[in-house]
């Protein structure tokens, strides 16, 4: 799975790389909702995601934005709001299939820019040391970061009167077999998009399924640097840059 990820890059930027707008102020933006660069996102964070919604003055054309998104997806069927943090990740094997992401997957697909991600593995006591799990981060070799493949949806509370109620936007990452060195660490990873691939995934009107799966891709095609890192990546409260400091060697 992938649990815990790493996005720095600011939105000024991320709307530059993806040819996006950036967001309109209202309730989505209040300063408690922004998202902020982090190196320890995690579940039910806020993220930015890049998508393609219709045009507010142009039903005919379809606009490119970045939103903020909360991450953990959330059917528009569901009664409450913490059952997004069980959906965080969506298997590719069936995310076509499974009641809570079909939908998504062939109308609300996303991407979800980020510096890399992060898995643990679970390391023994020996004398001096307790028992632990060791974070390690993955990143694409040669850096440039990833635009991760997701799916977002729509939610409000059935349990708040209808004119209080307020749209909660949410995503998931799509995950598979992790390959290569990713693989050694843990048997799941995300799923990507290219570049060139980045139109034909966000476009609403794409809904032809096999087209759709055969544009996911493992982040630079296996070629993933995996590295040991700080043991303060384990606590969701720390952030910062030097949680991607190289862990320190025991004896």
């Amino acid at each position: 799975m992938c649990g815990r990820y790493v996005s720095t890059r600011s939105p000024e930027d991320l709307a530059t790389a993806f040819h996006a707008s950036l967001p309109d102020p209202g309730p989505d933006l209040a300063p408690d909702l922004v998202p902020t660069p982090s190196w320890n996102v995690a579940p039910t964070d806020r993220v930015w995601g890049v998508l393609e919604r219709v045009a507010k003055d142009d039903a005919a054309a379809v606009a490119r934005e970045l939103r903020p998104l909360r991450w953990g997806l959330v059917p528009s069927w569901a009664k409450d709001l913490s059952v997004g943090a069980r959906m965080i990740n969506a298997r590719v094997e069936t995310v076509h299939e499974k009641p809570s992401f079909r939908k998504a997957f062939t109308s609300r697909r996303c991407l979800l820019p980020a510096d890399g991600y992060y898995e643990w593995i679970p390391v023994p006591a020996t004398k001096g040391v307790k028992a632990h799990k060791q974070p390690y981060f993955l990143t694409p070799q040669g850096g440039g970061g990833m635009a991760m493949a997701g799916l977002y949806e729509f939610w409000k509370d059935p349990a708040v009167a209808r004119d209080q109620q307020e749209w909660v936007v949410s995503c998931t990452i799509i995950t598979t077999e992790a390959t290569d060195a990713a693989g050694r660490v843990h048997p799941r990873m995300p799923l990507t998009i290219a570049p060139e691939d980045f139109a034909d995934w966000l476009n609403p009107e794409h809904h032809d399924v096999a087209d759709l799966r055969a544009l996911l891709a493992v982040p630079a095609g296996g070629e993933i640097e995996v590295r040991p890192v700080s043991l303060a990546v384990n606590n969701v409260r720390n952030d910062g840059p030097q949680l991607l400091d190289d862990a320190p060697a025991t004896s």
